[in-house]
C-alpha cells in the first residue's frame, strides 16, 4: 500500500517509516513470486563481491521457492552477468543492465583508476592499453594475472597489476563462468560485454532512470543516499529535473527525501518478519544514513575494517544479529546465527525457521546454530 503525507504537505518520515519503506520495496516484508530475473531487474542488481553465496541468498530471502538452478541457469546461458558497477564493485545483474549501467557508471571507474592507479600508470597511453586488452580477452577470457602478464610483456617498466586493473576500468569486462556458480566456482576469467552478450553498450544511457529506478527499490531517499549507492557525484540535478514528478518528504533530521508517488510506504507500524540477510547486501550499503534498517552500534559488527559485510538477522526490521553458512570440516553445510541481543521465544524460532530454509536451499545437512547473545 502507499501512504503517509506528500511532500508538499511538509510531511516527515521517521526513521521507523523508512525502514519499513526500504524494506517493502526489497520485498524483505513478504517474499515476491517473481522471476530470479525480473527480481535482479527491481534490485539493480545484487552486489556479487564475494563468489558464489551472495546474490543467491540475496534471492533466496525475497523469492518464494527459489532454486540455485533458477541463478544458475541465467548466468550460463548469459542472461546475467558479473560485472563492476554500482561503487565500482562486483554485481549481478542482468544482460540489459550490463549494457546500460556499465556506461553511467564508467566515469566512477576511471575515477576509481586515477585514485588508485595513477601515480604508476603515469604516462602510459591508456587508449592503446585498452585496444590491446580487449584484442585479448575478446580472443579468449583471461583472469587479470594472465592479462597483466601478457601487457606487461610490451611495458616492462609497467606493473602488471596495475595494467590489469586498467583494463578492468576502462573496459566493460565481465566474468565468465564457472564463476560464480553455487556449488561450482572457478578463477575469476574475464572478457568484455559485447563480446559475451554480442550487443553493444547503451550509446545514451539515461541518469534520470538510473535515479528512479534507485527510488523504485531504496527510496525514500535524499541525493547523498543516490549518490552512495551508485558511487556518482553531482546528481541533486537529476533529482531535480525529476522532482515534479516526484513527492518529497523531510526526515527526521530535516532532510530532503525524493519519492516515487506510488511506491509502497506502509508506515511504521507495519509487521516486518525475520529475515535472514544475505552477505554484502545492498540493503546495508545504499544509503548515506543506513540507520533506516542497521542500528549504527552495531555497524562495525557486521561491516569490517578489512570491507567485509556479513550476512545479517533482521528482527522488527532492524539488525540485530549476523549468520554465516559455512562448510565443516566434513564437507556438511551448517549455518550459525549470532543475535546481539537475547531473541524472544517468537523471533528464534522464526530466526531458526530461516536458518533451516537457507540450509535446505543449500542441501546442507549439519546443523543450525544459535550462538549466546553478546
Amino acid at each position: 500500500m502507499t501512504g503517509g503525507p506528500r511532500g508538499d504537505d511538509g510531511g516527515v518520515l521517521g526513521r521507523r517509516a523508512l525502514g519499513r519503506a526500504l524494506l517493502a520495496r526489497q520485498h524483505l516484508l513478504e517474499r515476491s513470486a517473481a522471476t530470479p530475473a525480473d527480481m535482479i531487474e527491481h534490485l539493480g542488481g545484487l552486489q556479487a563481491q564475494a563468489a558464489p553465496q551472495p546474490p543467491y541468498l540475496g534471492l533466496l530471502a525475497r523469492l518464494d521457492g527459489f532454486t540455485p538452478e533458477a541463478l544458475t541457469g541465467l548466468i550460463e546461458t548469459r542472461r546475467a552477468v558479473r560485472i563492476a558497477l554500482q561503487r565500482g564493485t562486483i554485481h549481478l545483474v542482468t544482460a540489459e543492465d550490463c549494457l546500460t549501467l556499465r556506461p553511467l557508471l564508467q566515469p566512477l571507474l576511471e575515477q576509481q583508476l586515477r585514485t588508485t592507479y595513477g601515480k604508476r600508470l603515469a604516462g602510459l597511453d591508456l587508449d592503446a592499453l585498452a585496444v590491446e586488452a580487449r584484442a585479448l580477452v575478446e580472443a579468449e577470457p583471461r583472469t587479470f594475472l594472465r592479462l597483466g602478464t601478457e601487457l606487461a610483456a610490451t611495458r616492462p617498466d609497467r606493473d602488471p597489476a596495475a595494467l590489469a586493473q586498467a583494463a578492468r576500468c576502462l573496459l566493460p569486462l565481465v566474468q565468465v563462468p564457472p564463476r560464480g556458480l553455487w556449488g561450482r566456482g572457478g578463477p575469476a576469467a574475464h572478457t568484455t560485454a559485447e563480446a559475451w552478450l554480442g550487443r553493444p553498450l547503451d550509446p545514451v544511457p539515461a541518469p534520470d532512470a538510473l535515479a528512479l529506478r534507485y527510488l523504485a527499490a531504496f527510496g525514500p531517499a535524499t541525493v547523498a543516499d543516490l549518490q552512495k549507492w551508485c558511487g556518482l557525484s553531482r546528481l541533486a540535478p537529476v533529482l531535480k529535473r525529476l522532482a515534479p514528478g516526484l513527492v518529497t518528504f523531510r526526515d527526521e533530521q530535516g532532510r530532503l527525501l525524493y519519492d516515487l508517488p506510488e511506491a509502497p510506504r506502509p508506515g511504521p507500524d507495519a509487521p516486518a518478519p525475520v529475515r535472514l540477510v544475505a552477505p554484502f547486501d545492498n540493503l546495508l550499503l545504499s544509503h548515506a544514513d543506513r540507520t533506516r534498517v542497521l542500528p549504527e552500534a552495531y555497524r562495525p559488527r557486521v561491516m569490517t575494517q578489512n570491507g567485509i559485510v556479513l550476512g545479517t538477522l533482521l528482527v522488527d526490521g532492524l539488525v540485530a544479529g549476523s549468520w554465516q553458512l559455512s562448510e565443516e570440516g566434513t564437507g556438511a553445510r551448517s549455518v550459525t546465527v549470532r543475535p546481539f541481543t537475547p531473541l524472544g521465544r517468537a523471533d528464534r524460532d522464526a530466526a531458526l525457521a530461516e536458518a533451516e530454509r537457507v540450509l535446505a536451499f543449500a542441501g546442507g545437512d549439519g546443523p543450525v546454530r544459535f550462538e549466546e547473545a553478546g
